[in-house]
Formats: C-alpha cells, sequence, structure tokens
C-alpha cells in the first residue's frame, strides 16, 4: 500500500479554509502501488483568485481526469505562518521537458517534481512575481514582476535570474508562441501587447494600441493573431501579429455591462479552443461564458453558458474535449454542459484561474497543458 501522511495546517482557526489534514499520495507511490499507465490529471493552484483560502485552501489540488475529475490529493507549497494571509497564487507554468510544474505568488517562484510532489527550489525574484510562462523546451521561464516595471527571465535549473527586461508597463501577463520563437508581453499600464525574442530578451516590436489597456489575452498557434480583453470592454479586440495593428473590436450582444467583483473590467478571461474553431470570452457581471465562432473573422458570438461564480480566466484540456473557467467548472466543449463542479476533500466548492493539464506515463511526464487557452493550430 502506498505511505499516507497527513499535513498539518499553521493555523487553528484556518484548519477547514485552508484544508488542513490532507492526503497526499504523490504520482510515484501509485507507481509502486501497480497503477501506472498514461493517466491525465488537472493540476488547480490554490488560493488561486486572490488569496481567498474560501476557494480552496492552499496548495497544489490534484484531480483525475480519467476516474471523471476525482480528488486525488493536494501538494503542499507555502506554510502560511500563524496570524498571517496566504501570498496571492499568480500563475503556473509546466514543462514535460523538465517534469516540474512552477508556482508563482506575488512574492515567490518555486519549481515542484511532478513525480514525488517535492519542491526543487524556492527563489524571490526581484520585484515580486505575476503570471509567468515557460519555452517549450523547458529551459527558461519569463516571469513578469509584480505589476512593477520589469519582466525577469529565470533559467529552470537553478531558479537564477539570467536577464532582465525593462519596459516599464506594470508587468502582469506572459505567453510563449507555440514555437517558442516570440513570447509576448502585456502590462497593466499599456495598451499595447509588446513581443519579445527569447533568443537575446530583447523587444521590438508589438501589437496595437488596443483601445485600453491590455488584460487577459491569447494567440492562435501560427502566431498571427491575437485576441485581448480590454479594459471597458465586454468582449475582445483583435491584432494582427504580423503587421501589428489592430484588426476589430468585438463586444458581446445582448448583456449589459455591470459591477464586477474582481479585476476591474467587464471580460477576464479569453481562450481559444486548442482547434481554434471558437473563442471563450468571460463576462464577470453576468456570470457567464460566451463563445464565438472563431472559424470567420472577426469571431462571431454564437452561445452563451451562464457559470456558478465570477469568471475571471478560461482554458482547456490539451485534447480540447473539456473547457475549465475558473469557477471550478468542468464544460464539455462539444455540448456545452456541465460535466462536473469541483470541490476539494473537504467538499468546500473551488475556484483558481491558475489551473492546467498534466499527463504520465509511469512516473514520466509526457504532455503538459497551459493555463492559457493558446491556439494549438501550426
Amino acid at each position: 500500500m502506498p505511505r499516507i501522511t497527513w499535513r498539518v495546517e499553521m493555523r487553528r482557526r484556518d484548519f477547514l479554509a485552508s484544508a488542513a489534514g490532507v492526503l497526499t499520495v504523490p504520482a510515484a507511490k501509485l507507481i509502486a502501488a501497480g497503477l501506472a499507465a498514461e493517466r491525465h490529471f488537472l493540476y488547480i493552484v490554490e488560493p488561486g483568485i486572490r488569496n481567498y483560502v474560501s476557494y480552496g485552501g492552499v496548495g497544489i489540488l490534484v484531480y483525475d481526469i480519467d476516474q471523471g475529475y476525482k480528488f486525488v490529493r493536494r501538494i503542499p507549497t507555502w506554510s502560511v505562518p500563524a496570524g498571517q494571509e496566504p501570498d496571492n497564487v499568480k500563475g503556473v507554468a509546466a514543462s514535460a521537458k523538465t517534469g516540474h510544474i512552477y508556482v508563482t505568488t506575488t512574492k515567490r517562484l518555486a519549481a515542484f517534481d511532478l513525480a514525488t510532489d517535492k519542491m526543487i527550489w524556492d527563489v524571490a525574484p526581484e520585484g515580486g512575481c505575476d503570471r509567468p510562462s515557460i519555452s517549450p523546451d523547458g529551459s527558461i521561464l519569463y516571469v513578469p514582476s509584480f505589476e512593477g516595471p520589469h519582466w525577469n527571465v529565470v533559467d529552470t535549473k537553478t531558479g537564477a535570474t539570467i536577464k532582465k527586461i525593462v519596459l516599464n508597463s506594470r508587468a502582469h501577463n506572459t505567453l510563449f508562441s507555440l514555437d517558442g520563437a516570440e513570447v509576448y508581453l502585456a502590462g497593466l499600464g499599456s495598451t499595447t501587447l509588446s513581443i519579445a525574442d527569447p533568443k537575446t530578451h530583447t523587444v521590438s516590436r508589438g501589437v496595437g494600441p488596443f483601445a485600453a489597456a491590455i488584460r487577459p489575452f491569447t494567440v492562435n498557434g501560427a502566431r498571427t493573431i491575437a485576441y485581448v480583453n480590454v479594459n471597458q470592454c465586454l468582449g475582445f479586440e483583435v491584432g494582427d501579429i504580423r503587421t501589428g495593428k489592430k484588426l476589430h473590436r468585438v463586444e458581446v450582444q445582448g448583456y449589459q455591462q455591470g459591477p464586477v467583483d474582481r479585476h476591474g473590467c467587464p471580460s477576464h478571461g479569453i481562450g481559444l479552443t486548442p482547434d481554434e474553431t471558437e473563442l471563450w470570452v468571460a463576462d464577470g457581471h453576468n456570470k457567464a461564458m460566451h463563445i464565438f465562432d472563431n472559424t470567420v473573422m472577426p469571431p462571431t458570438q454564437k452561445q452563451t453558458i451562464t457559470v456558478r461564480d465570477q469568471p475571471g480566466w478560461i482554458t482547456f484540456s490539451i485534447d480540447g474535449r473539456n473547457a475549465y473557467p475558473s469557477t471550478g467548472e468542468v464544460f464539455d466543449t462539444k455540448t456545452k454542459k456541465l460535466v462536473i463542479a469541483l470541490n476539494d476533500e473537504t467538499g468546500r466548492q473551488i475556484g483558481s484561474e491558475k489551473l492546467l493539464e498534466v499527463v504520465m506515463d509511469g512516473n514520466k511526464v509526457t504532455r503538459v497543458g497551459d493555463q492559457f487557452g493558446i491556439g494549438m493550430k501550426k
């Protein structure tokens, strides 16, 4: 039988809120127990909605996709000292090349081994951290400072910063292109999506300007089109990555903007299905995901699904069958029906804007998804 360990959080008053006594069964132990085969898991990092432990406590929640999203274990991340609140988790990335998953908070960046669940290194990059992205070869991370002036380029072997890129744009979101040839850098203080060359770690061009500061965004696999949420827009704008020009503004029809609980913008969340046929767009006020036909340009609105909480992010399973809004729900992308609403091991409703899929074959990571709903057509 695999060894079972129990971990008790330091703050008694947050025992339930931060999932105190947690069952942890590392992937390597499952293999030893004779359960090895290619398996698909959803990794959800908490607290992934601000620092609210009410959405799933603290740690990395692991769900078995092949077993109907059954809860598997909670991986400990950072301990929370008594009397203190946890730091916001800002982003997550993973690599099949390294076999590691990388998590950022407002202050720290850590690597965890996906086979053993052990923390490999833990660093505090200059300026803190926001949402990072990893190169396809797994060698470097681009890590934005926490709404600061620069991005840190980090060596994934050690966590050491090897370069700093200063844009003075209130660094926020980051995404490598599918082929690793470009890195897209978005700041809360900029209307332009900057494009970095990961060979030289320099920025020489961008896409925009868009109508307002860029919030979440995504790109297609061919790195020709960018889709961006911007402030004051229920919907999105589209830009041509090749020419750098803004092409279209698409506003959601039939729904009104209104107050939102978080992020301060009507749409905070946008993603392409892997086959790039659909674009899913978050609507905070109406607690909905609006789905657009992306086989035409500009994309056209075709369907809306309601969700259980304000959505602030969207990504998808590697095979494109399931959609993962930040509300902790799983939707079938074909039927648009709810597959399951996830809870943690205490039965608490979870939610997070930091999640991705990991595929294991034995104790080897074979494929990983992305926190961004990035297009996969080359």
